[in-house]
């Protein structure tokens, strides 16, 4: 009777907790559309709290989630409202939210389908979903990961073993000393998370091929080098800055010819394969091999939802291949790691499916049509402040720019420091821009008003310095 007593009050505690994080979830969420986008001075000054030694014994744990509560949710940027326009970051789907939470509780370990059947079958239900609603080839296998960079990687790897393959050199067995060379080509404007990748890989950065970009940071076709089977060849389905697309049908066309490998980086861009009305940005990105995607950017499921996609299931796998007595494998059934770079891992296609079974196509597509819409809205109704916009707004991001550069980044400083809004800010033909990203379901065309009334503001105190 003292054991079941006992266990009786561990659930009640764990219950309680559960109600308490409860009750600070729907404190932020209710707040979180009118919170600043700036913590303040005085939030920040907080954080010094968790300044302490490790504690000598247990602490409460009702005390440790009020501290967390009270300390730390002021100190976020709130991007699950709608007037958060930084670093391409999505906002968080409540249903696909709500299901993580779900998912959360019954901590799962995605590794393999006797680790968790529930996982296993929604990660290949949800690869299904995710090839037909970009129309990808039909054995196009899914990995789900943290986020692109490592989706990237994870293409690197396999198009890297393949390309030795032909050249006869087993690279997971022989390592990459005294390997045939293969070439990497990528375009001027490629995001740095290429670079990351391809020194993960031992490939290097000082021997890639660089082909240069037009104004708006699509490679040129026609200044592509030589291709041959020995090449990997990146492309990009939405510029980090312009939000611009590769034409990517010239180069996989090319690529094709060669025996290339083409990879596609569409952190937020692949996206546009859901709609009808962006589907022609990404011509042709159907013949490439592998592609690396966000759902937690354009799709909006929570952090962290990276997804890589390769049309050569085998070489994948043969990739990502691990070994060992214990593994146990089910025949028919989805084993995941084979697919990704981790074993341990979490359940993290369990709020994806909740997300598309929840908007099914046409509100993927609403979605898609949605953002890139408030994103020339915001674009239009800046340039009439008299403000430039430096790119053509073709999917979700806009660039940003006042008469003179010292303008354009003092007005972004009052941007941020005002916390009316949030953007961040890059380089764009070696001049300073403000960088709008459109990607949250939650950005209404009234926070879309408020954000034209906030740069005007924000100039204006530029103006006056």
């Amino acid at each position: 009777m003292a054991k079941a007593a006992s266990k009786t009050t561990q659930l009640d505690v764990f219950g309680a907790l559960l109600d308490q994080a409860r009750e600070y979830a729907g404190a932020y969420i209710n707040a979180a559309h009118d919170q600043p986008l700036n913590p303040g001075a005085a939030a920040l000054a907080r954080l010094a709290e968790f300044d302490i030694p490790l504690p000598s014994g247990p602490t409460d744990a009702s005390a440790m989630l009020a501290q967390l509560h009270d300390i730390g949710s002021p100190t976020t940027l709130p991007s699950t409202g709608g007037r958060y326009f930084g670093f391409v970051n999505g906002g968080a789907h409540p249903p696909a939210l709500a299901a993580k939470w779900l998912s959360d509780i019954w901590d799962q370990n995605a590794a393999f389908y006797v680790m968790s059947p529930i996982a296993s079958k929604l990660e290949d239900v949800c690869e299904r979903w995710i090839v037909e609603l970009l129309g990808l080839p039909k054995q196009t296998v899914a990995g789900f990961v943290g986020g692109t960079s490592t989706a990237i990687s994870v293409g690197f790897v396999t198009a890297r073993n393949e390309l030795l393959a032909r050249q006869g050199w087993d690279v997971a067995a022989r390592g990459l000393f005294g390997a045939p060379q293969i070439r990497v080509v990528v375009g001027e404007q490629t995001h740095s998370a290429v670079y990351k990748a391809l020194s993960y890989i031992g490939l290097g950065t000082d021997r890639v091929e660089i082909v240069p970009a037009d104004d708006q940071g699509r490679m040129i076709t026609e200044k592509l080098p030589e291709l041959d089977a020995h090449t990997l060849v990146v492309t990009q389905a939405g510029n980090v800055n312009s939000g611009a697309f590769d034409p990517l049908d010239a180069i996989c066309d090319k690529a094709q010819k060669a025996g290339a490998w083409v990879h596609v980086d569409g952190a937020f861009g692949l996206w546009a394969g859901a709609s009808k009305n962006k589907r022609p940005l990404l011509k042709g990105f159907e013949k490439a091999d592998s592609w690396a995607v966000d759902a937690h950017k354009t799709l909006n499921a929570p952090y962290d939802c990276g997804i890589i996609l390769c049309r050569h299931p085998e070489k994948l796998a043969s990739a990502m291949q691990a070994s060992g007595s214990y593994l146990q494998t089910t025949e028919g059934e989805r084993d995941g790691m084979y697919y990704v770079p981790e074993m341990s891992r979490r359940a993290r296609a369990t709020e994806l499916w909740a997300l598309l079974k929840t908007m099914g196509r046409s509100g993927v597509e609403e979605l898609v049509d949605q953002l890139c819409a408030r994103a020339e809205s915001l674009a239009e109704g800046l340039k009439s402040q008299g403000f430039q916009i430096k790119n053509d707004v073709v999917f979700n991001q806009v660039l940003v720019a006042c008469e003179t550069p010292e303008q354009t980044r003092a007005t972004l400083e009052n941007i941020q420091q005002d916390g009316e809004i949030w953007c961040g800010g890059a380089t764009w033909h070696d001049q300073p821009v403000i960088r709008a990203s459109i990607c949250s379901w939650a950005t209404t065309q009234a926070d879309i008003e408020r954000a034209i009334v906030a740069f005007c503001a924000a100039r204006e105190r530029a103006n006056l310095i």
